[in-house]
């Protein structure tokens, strides 16, 4: 994999308010470093003097579909991520980190926003992201960062929304797929790997890389089960080519951190790695994702990597969220984050574990969310919601049109598949209510617009093997 990011030419296409630069085709050159992680050690205080920094960079990968409990760093038993592994042995990881939904564009609207699912009004597959929405690509454009987001989903495209703030966003030119690569999922038909968007990452990197900058990248490859024949190592089952396509998007991950240490960025650049929901394996009969709010579909990596290294790295116990993490990062950037969000910073939490001070209180209540008719032109919203606190899971969904509740208790049972609601009704009923509640909430800005999608938009998502009208 790595030979192929090193012998291909890459075009890199930008453009900047009205005027449109075409980089030239190059080749990409990646050196090794001479020091695997050149960073200095530092302490707590280097977290907080991050805020005073001119030159920080931050560089944000979003692995689509990616379930924290099929990673090595919580606890999965096969090596599936030893980049991933290496990034939190030096950073944060945040070992109970809840995705806001289990669809991509329900889920990165919260994301993005800070705003539950309810408040951000992005519940729907024709919903669209208002322009009264700040998203955090424009409070970093105004800091001075140049702005680059790469994605390879249909659902965050700018159609929807998802460029404010962003110099340039957009999909990397797909490539034909090498022979040795594979894509098991039958229902995908998407051209194109990770590789891509590695390689027009390098590319921005070779040409602005000296300024400030913010570079998202949405990989794919999880989602669409790539691998190829040095990943294909945990077996030929559905569960097992997922651990498949975990161990090839981590390789892939690593070429893009070993540039950053080659080219000297590890020690002025913010790494953040997370994910926008998980995957099931029929745990309660369902496949994949965008069913239900299950543990399965929701529960997500998050990491943080510093320009420094911490010795040994954290880990914040507490519950976190999606909707935490911009708020988190513009805090550690110095700069502040839109008024009446849902998110918050996890800056404190993350002092306290650095300083070994104990947890800052309880967990309140927090929220994933699902319309099952999200897909359904014609049908009315079915919220299926899930309401985590502390280890309890309470989850209201919709079979027809009757209303199901459960209720788990994840400290006596992990995989959450023993039912309590029959047992503690009086735990149902108060968790019942918080999520009636949050039904009840709306967007800022009152209802999001919507709008049609055409044929072709309607088919790259149906490739993506999403059932949309």
């Amino acid at each position: 994999m790595a030979r192929r990011l090193l012998e291909r030419r890459w075009p890199w296409i930008a453009a900047t308010a009205a005027i449109l630069l075409v980089f030239l085709s190059t080749l990409v050159e990646i050196r090794a470093p001479s020091d695997p992680d050149p960073r200095p050690i530092a302490t707590a205080d280097a977290i907080e003097g991050l805020r005073g920094r001119k030159d920080l960079n931050v560089l944000f990968v979003l692995v689509d579909t990616l379930r924290a409990e099929h990673l090595g760093v919580y606890g999965y038993e096969r090596d599936t991520s030893p980049t991933l592994g290496g990034v939190a042995a030096g950073g944060v990881r945040f070992a109970r980190h809840l995705a806001q939904s289990s669809w991509t564009k329900c889920s990165m609207a919260s994301l993005w926003t800070g705003l539950y699912p309810a408040r951000s009004g992005i519940t729907r597959f024709d919903d669209v992201l208002p322009d009264e929405a700040r998203l955090p690509a424009e409070i970093l454009k105004e800091a001075g960062f140049r702005t680059v987001g790469l994605y390879r989903n249909g659902w965050v495209a700018p159609t929807f929304g998802f460029d404010q703030g962003f110099d340039v966003y957009t999909r990397p030119a797909p490539r034909p797929v090498p022979k040795d690569v594979r894509i098991d999922n039958p229902t995908l038909q998407v051209r194109g790997t990770d590789e891509d968007t590695v390689a027009a990452a390098l590319e921005f990197l070779r040409v602005y890389g000296r300024e400030r900058w913010f570079l998202y990248l949405h990989m794919m490859d999880v989602h669409e089960y790539v691998y190829d024949d040095e990943s294909a190592i945990f077996g030929g089952e559905y569960a097992d080519i997922y651990d498949n396509a975990i161990r090839w998007e981590d390789g892939t991950i690593g070429i893009l951190l070993e540039h950053l240490a080659a080219e000297g960025y590890a020690t002025n650049t913010l790494v953040v790695i997370g994910a926008d929901h998980g995957e099931a394996f029929r745990e309660r009969g369902f496949e994949g994702h965008a069913r239900r709010v299950y543990r399965e579909e929701t529960e997500v990596p998050l990491l943080l990597s510093f320009p420094f290294r911490l010795e040994p790295g954290l880990v914040v116990d507490a519950r976190t969220r999606n909707v935490d993490v911009w708020p988190t990062i513009l805090d550690l950037l110095g700069l502040s984050p839109p008024p009446g969000i849902d998110g918050r910073s996890l800056v404190p939490e993350i002092l306290a574990a650095a300083r070994g001070g104990s947890p800052l209180g309880a967990d309140a209540p927090a929220i994933a969310h699902l319309d099952q008719n999200w897909g359904q032109r014609n049908r009315p919203p079915y919220p299926t919601v899930a309401v985590a606190e502390g280890s309890l899971r309470y989850v209201s969904a919709y079979e027809r049109t009757v209303r199901v509740e459960e209720l788990f208790d994840g400290q006596q049972d992990p995989r959450e598949l023993e039912d309590l609601a029959a047992k503690d009704p009086a735990t149902l009923e108060r968790l019942r209510k918080v999520a009636d509640a949050y039904l009840e909430s709306a967007p800022p800005w009152g209802r999001a617009p919507t709008r049609d999608l055409d044929e072709l938009e309607l088919n790259q998502l149906r490739a993506l093997g999403y059932a949309v009208p």
